[in-house]
């Protein structure tokens, strides 16, 4: 997780709007951050300093929150954005880094409340590896299509090599592992698909 600078964290609305809508969850349930550190395993004083917009989250610790919470992460972050219009430029798609693990995502398709289908891209440097402990939402239907690169997809205990233009459809149930073994950067689309 990285701090951003004074001057980082008064500039970026987002990281600001996301740290308010956590907040606003975990009191909507009715817990404190001590409960909530217990659900997630992540430090209670990280959690404070991430709902302060202190600090910036990471892809694996919005990954623990969105399971807490029973989201999508393209969900949670389309909750911090205005409505989603049906036409999206692609200068005009959101854009999140996670620059300490070497991942950015791009919502393509924003998430809409009445729908259950989103498009999200993925890019993932040489090396970079993501884990998620476990689904975010249990059955969400996944479709992973490599469209530069190679990527190793850990679903469950299954491990899946794939390589430019294939793709991988499965229910989420459990953990799952995006890997980059190669030289260079993987570009992928996911879509996701509300059970």
């Amino acid at each position: 997780m990285r701090t951003p600078g004074p001057e980082e964290a008064e500039s970026d609305p987002v990281t600001a709007r996301l740290a308010e809508r956590l907040a606003e969850l975990r009191t909507d349930q009715g817990w404190s951050l001590d409960e909530l550190a217990r659900r997630t395993g992540v430090s209670r004083s990280t959690l404070s300093r991430l709902e302060r917009a202190e600090i910036s989250p990471t892809a694996a610790l919005l990954g623990r929150l969105c399971t807490a919470y029973g989201r999508t992460m393209s969900r949670l972050l389309a909750e911090v954005e205005a409505e989603p219009p049906q036409l999206v430029r692609a200068d005009e798609q959101a854009v999140w880094r996670d620059e300490a693990a070497g991942f950015t995502r791009r919502a393509v398709s924003p998430p809409h409340a009445g729908l259950r289908g989103e498009v999200v891209e993925g890019v993932l440097r040489a090396g970079a590896d993501i884990a998620y402990q476990e689904a975010p939402v249990p059955g969400l239907e996944q479709h992973v299509w490599v469209l530069d690169g190679e990527l190793e997809l850990t679903v469950g205990s299954a491990t899946h090599r794939l390589r430019a233009g294939d793709c991988l459809r499965f229910r989420l149930w459990g953990p799952t592992r995006f890997h980059n073994p190669g030289p260079e950067p993987v570009r992928y689309a996911v879509l996701v698909v509300m059970p």
